[in-house]
C-alpha cells in the first residue's frame, strides 16, 4: 500500500468507500486542511490544528475590524441613536446564531440530518452567517481546540463503515459458498471420490 492510500499520512488519500483491495475495508474520508490525519491523529495532526486555530482567530479579528469600520460609517452618518442600537443588536444576534449553528454542525457526530432539510436550513442561515461571520470563525476556532472540524461526524461514519465491513467479512468467512469455495463448485472431497469408486466396483 502506498503512502497515498495509508490512513494518517496527511494526504487527501482515496475517496470514501474506495479500498485498496477486496478486503482492505472502507477508506477514511479526508477533511480539508487535515487530510486523513484525523484517523490516528498523526502526520502533523496537532500542528495542523494549531495552525488552523491561529488562522481562524486571525480571520475572526480581521472580520471584527471590518465590522467596526462599517459601524463607524453608520455612526458618522448621524442616522440616529436608534439606528446605531439596531445595527449593534443585529450584528450581535447574527453572530450568536451563526456561532451556535456552526458549533452544532461541526460537532454533529450522532446523526446526519436529511440532505433536503439540511440544504433548506443552510440556505435560510446563509445570510445570517454572512452577517455573523465573526461567530462562524469563532466556532471553528473553538472546535479546533478540541479536534478537527467535523471530525466527530467523520469518525462516527468511518467506524460504522468499518463495523459493517467486518461483519460482512466474518459472514463470508463462516460461509464458504460466499467465497466461491463450496464443494458444489465442481471439486469433490476425497470421501466423495472414494464412494464413487466403490459404486463403480460394485457395478
Amino acid at each position: 500500500m502506498s503512502d497515498e492510500q495509508r490512513p494518517g499520512t496527511g494526504d487527501d488519500g482515496p475517496e470514501k468507500g474506495v479500498a485498496a483491495g477486496p478486503d482492505a475495508g472502507p477508506a477514511p474520508e479526508p477533511i480539508r486542511f487535515f487530510g486523513t490525519t484525523w484517523v490516528h491523529r498523526d502526520g502533523g495532526y496537532v500542528l495542523r490544528r494549531i495552525a488552523f486555530s491561529l488562522g481562524t482567530l486571525l480571520a475572526a479579528a480581521a472580520s471584527a475590524a471590518v465590522l467596526v469600520f462599517a459601524y463607524q460609517g453608520v455612526a458618522i452618518s448621524d442616522a440616529g441613536g436608534l439606528v446605531n442600537i439596531l445595527v449593534i443588536a443585529a450584528l450581535a444576534i447574527c453572530s450568536a446564531l451563526a456561532f451556535g449553528r456552526t458549533m452544532e454542525e461541526l460537532g454533529d457526530g450522532e446523526r446526519r440530518r436529511n440532505r433536503t432539510e439540511d440544504a433548506a436550513a443552510e440556505k435560510s442561515m446563509r445570510s445570517i452567517k454572512l452577517i455573523g461571520i465573526v461567530g462562524v470563525l469563532l466556532a471553528y476556532f473553538c472546535r479546533s481546540l478540541i479536534e478537527a472540524p467535523h471530525e466527530k461526524r467523520y469518525r462516527a461514519e468511518y467506524e460504522t463503515a468499518r463495523t459493517r465491513h467486518e461483519r460482512l467479512r466474518a459472514t463470508r468467512t463462516r460461509n464458504p459458498a460466499a467465497r466461491g469455495g463450496s464443494p458444489s463448485s465442481g471439486q469433490r472431497t476425497p470421501a466423495a471420490r472414494g464412494k464413487s469408486a466403490k459404486k463403480r466396483k460394485r457395478r
